[in-house]
């Protein structure tokens, strides 16, 4: 199963003058987790982040790791997550969020090919080490999965040149120190790295963590190419919001972006 390429179509979106949104969900959180998917497309997204639940997800915070743990507690595997991306069509980019523990038991060139037969087209591993990613990536590449890269506001330029030339998709700039999770307000570290980022590479810089509705995505985004939706959507849906409604909260952030 091919998916869409993850970079020709956000670079096309950005080209057009459009400002990116990537929403994520966490599959297998709820029966119905594929239709809050495609609500989520209806409402704007250019492409989708699909987390692949974990048992320790460091990265995430409160909302996330929650979402994780119901999805696991409902039997919710990578495989099964796979399977129902099969059943379906979606027609963005799919990029797996997922860690590396999942990654070394299934082994690099079998991880790669099964996100890729799933019509995945990217993937985010960040527990994994620049100084140590050079195996999965090249087993992402020659498998055709774009291996998207994390940088951070204290990174440092050498190390952030270098994480933009081995990037693909797109960059992922983190808006602030520590886990994924709702914010009332932006540091000002985030406009910061979205300038250096914009510096260095022509790839599309989406930036992530903290973005909690409009006011928030249409700040990230000033600097950047676009952002990512997370937290705010997964609480949402851990409350018990229907599709429509967690759509309708993506939609109202398109719409503000769209704005400008």
């Amino acid at each position: 199963m091919s998916g869409v390429a993850l970079e020709p179509s956000l670079r096309a979106a950005r080209d057009q003058g459009r400002k990116l949104l990537v929403a994520y969900v966490t599959g297998g959180l709820r029966d119905d987790w594929v239709i809050l998917a495609q609500a989520m497309l209806d409402a704007g997204a250019d492409a989708l982040e699909v987390g692949l639940p974990f048992s320790d997800p460091m990265m995430d915070g409160p909302t996330i790791q929650e979402a994780s743990a119901r999805a696991l507690q409902r039997g919710t595997t990578p495989g099964s997550v796979l399977a129902e991306l099969r059943s379906v069509t979606l027609p963005v980019p799919l990029v797996a969020m997922t860690y590396y523990n999942l990654v070394a038991r299934a082994g690099t060139k079998r991880f790669a090919r099964e996100l890729v037969g799933s019509g995945i087209s990217g993937a985010i591993v960040p527990d994994l080490p620049l100084e140590e990613s050079g195996e999965w990536e090249a087993d992402a590449q020659a498998a055709g999965l774009a291996t998207v890269l994390l940088a951070a506001p204290v990174t440092p330029d050498d190390r952030l040149a270098q994480i933009c030339l081995r990037s693909r998709g797109f960059v992922y700039g983190v808006n602030l120190m520590g886990v994924t999770g709702e914010r009332s307000s932006l540091a000002g570290s985030s406009a910061v790295l979205a300038k250096r980022l914009k510096a260095l590479t022509d790839k599309p810089v989406v930036m992530g963590f903290g973005i909690s509705g409009p006011h928030q995505a249409v700040s990230a985004a000033q600097h950047a190419d676009g952002v990512v939706v997370a937290s705010a959507l997964m609480r949402a849906a851990l409350d018990g919001a229907a599709p429509g409604e967690v759509g309708e909260r993506l939609a109202a952030i398109r719409e503000a972006l769209d704005r400008g």
